[in-house]
């Protein structure tokens, strides 16, 4: 059991910088992956980065590798995505998600296999 919320998201600029957080509270397993998502209007949601509980390895896509960190603190369990050179195409809802799985480079394959979700947070680029 865990609940997953995030924050953080907001309007700006192409080329500008954004912090997203997500706390993960409430849970009552040890391992686990915690990742992000983002579903863009009329397109599916799609995995963005992932880290493992430790926080020593992550995971990303290659539309946002170079651009997008994710980290952990693992006093606070709050995981952030620090998104860099940002551009229009990084508009989407973003999703925290937790599954309660050792991180893998497949870990975060299928999002049906996604055991907790947050509500999203609205991330729009202008150009």
């Amino acid at each position: 059991q865990a609940q997953v919320k995030e924050s953080g998201g907001r309007t700006v600029q192409t080329g500008g910088s954004l912090k997203l957080s997500c706390v993960i509270s409430g849970r009552t397993f040890s391992t686990y992956a915690a990742g992000w998502f983002r579903q863009a209007p009329g397109k599916e949601r799609e995995f963005v980065a992932g880290i493992s509980w430790t926080g020593s390895t992550a995971e990303y896509a290659d539309s946002v590798k170079g651009r997008f960190t994710i980290s952990k603190d693992s006093a606070t369990e709050i995981v952030y995505l620090q998104m860099n050179a940002l551009e229009p195409e990084d508009t989407a809802v973003y999703y925290c998600a937790a599954k309660r799985t050792p991180l893998t480079s497949r870990t975060f394959s299928d999002i049906r296999e996604v055991d907790y979700w947050g509500q999203g947070t609205q991330v729009t680029v202008s150009p």
